[in-house]
């Protein structure tokens, strides 16, 4: 009889192993029995737990995005001023969470994968939705409307880019420096906004 509970926790670890599987690969390419092996469970119980591959890195780009999502609606409630709230946005795109080699593969993953799977590209799609909105929210009462919409999409290619141009180097990822060459284009923008007001 499987202990009761267990199911989340197993789940969970699963998810783990896949972010874990795909960072060392730096692709999806690989197998149920990879994954359930860095689980320490059985490939019958990773395929019990979620059927096949596809739907097991479904539900990791899903927790990938609900992590994100959490860590987002965390720093906003905390951020009460508009500037705050980007600056937040942008913090929370490098955090300790987010920023490390192996989501860094997972999320570049599953962008390539967004390319051939409708599911992965929907599921893109709404992170892309979530961070335009949540920017938005800080940006609009600081410029008009087209403008901050731009610099919203700046700064959206920029987290994007930054997460490429890390994938590419060896080392620990440097988030500080990351957030500040988002902030010093964020700040550029703002000062660009107020000599045309």
């Amino acid at each position: 009889m499987p202990k009761v509970g267990m199911e989340p926790l197993r789940r969970k670890a699963l998810i783990e192993a896949a972010i874990a599987a795909i960072g060392a690969r730096g692709s999806l390419d690989v197998t149920m029995s990879e994954i359930a092996g860095i689980a320490g469970v059985s490939s019958a119980l990773a395929h019990h737990y979620f059927g096949a591959k596809d739907d097991l890195l479904e539900a990791t780009m899903r927790h990938l995005l609900s992590e994100l999502g959490r860590d987002g609606c965390d720093a906003l409630r905390a951020a009460t001023l508009p500037r705050a709230r980007v600056s937040a946005m942008v913090a929370i795109s490098f955090s300790p969470t987010q920023f490390r080699p192996e989501t860094i593969a997972a999320w570049l993953a599953f962008y390539v994968e967004a390319q051939r799977s409708p599911s992965m590209r929907r599921l893109l799609r709404v992170y892309a939705r979530r961070l335009h909105s949540n920017l938005m929210s800080g940006l609009r009462p600081l410029m008009p409307a087209p403008r901050a919409e731009r610099v919203a999409e700046g700064i959206a290619a920029l987290i994007d880019g930054l997460y490429i141009r890390r994938a590419l180097k060896d080392g620990p990822p440097d988030p500080r420096s990351a957030v500040a060459l988002v902030e010093d284009y964020v700040e550029t923008m703002l000062a660009a906004e107020a000599r045309t007001s």
